[in-house]
């Protein structure tokens, strides 16, 4: 076949292709916008839903932050005077209580957030300091059965001095194992042994608590083999004449 008839051929190819893809543009003419048109609407949608939850992401910021400034709010101080402009409370109760509100207030508004996670587990501290141990128990559940493990894992920390506190040391003890055999950066498995041992000193079983200190105090340490926070704060518990020094 000479050249002449390859570049016939060829054209003619170029042609019936070039002709059929117009032809089936044609056709599906309707098709193709339509599938861009909802292209261009899912894409619309995205971005306004993304602007919606920077907007609620941002808001739910402000309003914990508010929170965050009632609850460290200074306390009346007998005696002197309050600085201008500076929100005080004359008991930490009263505090605890205003603060509750507005973490609660958060929690239920921008639960799906960062800080509307973090509010509901203030929420929970805030029962606490108020008093109401059946509501901060109750909150405290929530928050640590929830997705987030770091939140969770404060929340667990909580319910088990909680737990504690009104006697129920056995649930205590299951959580802070549970903290132990899953630790977070919130909650290191070191945090929650130095817990437990102490749980077991204030029992009157020292054999057990000294076993996790003497545990922590060998295990606790870098390369270099200096003692980690646990590990240091578990050698004073086993020795503490020795940690307070010669002559104290």
């Amino acid at each position: 076949m000479d050249q002449q008839t390859k570049q016939a051929l060829k054209h003619d190819q170029f042609i019936d292709t070039t002709t059929h893809g117009l032809e089936w543009a044609g056709d599906h003419r309707k098709s193709v916008i339509r599938t861009s048109l909802i292209a261009l609407g899912v894409i619309a949608v995205a971005i306004v839903i993304s602007v919606v939850v920077n907007i609620r992401t941002d808001a739910a910021a402000v309003a914990f932050g508010a929170a965050m400034q009632t609850y460290q709010a200074p306390l009346v101080t007998p005696g002197q005077p309050a600085d201008p402009g500076v929100k005080t409370y004359n008991t930490a109760e009263e505090r605890a209580k205003a603060a509750n509100a507005q973490f609660l207030a958060v929690a239920d508004k921008y639960g799906w957030t960062t800080d509307g996670r973090n509010a509901k587990y203030l929420a929970g501290l805030t029962y606490l300091e108020e008093g109401q141990t059946q509501s901060a128990e109750a909150t405290l559940k929530q928050v640590a059965d929830g997705w987030n493990k770091q939140v969770a894992s404060l929340a667990k920390e909580a319910l088990a001095d909680l737990y504690h506190q009104t006697g129920r040391d056995a649930q205590a003890i299951e959580l802070y194992t549970q903290l132990t055999d899953h630790p977070t950066d919130a909650v290191p498995a070191g945090l929650a042994q130095i817990q437990l041992a102490e749980l077991y000193a204030a029992q009157g079983k020292m054999d057990q608590a000294n076993k996790i200190y003497a545990q922590l105090k060998d295990k606790d340490k870098n390369a270099k083999g200096t003692p980690g926070p646990a590990g240091a704060l578990a050698a004073q518990k086993l020795n503490p004449a020795g940690a307070a020094g010669p002559g104290l």
